[in-house]
């Protein structure tokens, strides 16, 4: 018998490598990231109005102006405008590209606006209400680093680099194998003497939680039977978890099968 701690630097002493499989964009959830992911574009892509207002050239305000004739409406998802008269101002709303020609942007709350006209009320910094162009990530930049587990906030960020299909590690194939003859069914009435399988698919449900859907099994304490069970076990699955019949007793069995049994190369124990 050894220790959990002793187990456990075992099993990571024998890494598992089954390659990279390609997934979609949702399907990525909880896998491991095979490649990293960088920005294909700055981010954001062009200096972006922050609030619903008008857009100026800060130049005018200096000469003294504070009265701005509307020009023109510009909403989010459209081409880039561009203001004809620099003492003139545009309309601009949350998420709109800033028009050429401006480069501050005041909200309506500190506006008045009548007749076409727009009129300041409020003190203005130059460049206020404006998300620059690259100002969160440039292209080219380390978004999501290769190993990482993809949680829901990365699919948002893979999302914005158009990533509608996604590199992840393989997921191995495992079995959860019990044993033991007093062992039945969940939906089944145990006689006195038995007891329902509940370690197996505790491990299986444990799995799930990592995007492994394991298979079980369940072996009687027949020594022929566990031997043609592991036998079966090993050439389907790239894993086995084992509960139950690896103790002392004279009917566990798993050990004294399983060193009469010839393991594939890639097995370690």
């Amino acid at each position: 018998m050894i220790t959990f701690k002793e187990a456990y630097k075992k099993v990571l002493s024998h890494p598992l490598d089954l390659g990279n499989e390609v997934v979609s964009l949702l399907a990525s959830h909880g896998r491991i990231l095979a490649v990293p992911i960088v920005a294909d574009r700055d981010f954001p892509p062009f200096n972006r109005a922050t609030k619903d207002g008008i857009a100026i050239n800060y130049a005018a305000l200096e000469t003294g102006r504070t009265t701005f004739k509307i020009e023109g409406v510009v909403s989010a998802g459209m081409p880039q405008q561009k203001l004809a008269d620099n003492k003139a101002c545009l309309e601009v709303m949350t998420g709109a590209v800033v028009p050429l020609q401006t480069d501050t942007v005041i909200m309506y709350e500190h506006l008045a606006i009548k007749d076409g006209w727009a009129s300041i009320e409020k003190e203005v910094q130059k460049g206020q209400n404006i998300h620059y162009r690259g100002s969160d990530e440039v292209q080219g930049a380390l978004l999501l680093a290769e190993g990482k587990r993809i949680a829901s906030a990365d699919i948002g960020v893979m999302a914005s680099v158009g990533a509608a299909i996604v590199s992840v590690k393989a997921v191995p194939k495992v079995c959860a194998i019990s044993t033991g003859n007093e062992l039945v069914d969940v939906h089944q009435i145990p006689a006195p003497h038995q007891i329902r399988k509940s370690n197996s698919i505790t491990l299986q449900v444990a799995l799930s939680k990592v995007n492994i859907a394991a298979a079980t099994l369940h072996l009687k304490d027949e020594k022929q039977a566990i031997e043609e069970g592991l036998k079966t076990a090993l050439q389907e699955n790239d894993v086995l978890l084992l509960s139950g019949g690896v103790s002392k007793g004279k009917f566990d069995l798993i050990p004294v099968s399983y060193t009469h049994m010839t393991l594939p190369t890639n097995y370690s124990v």
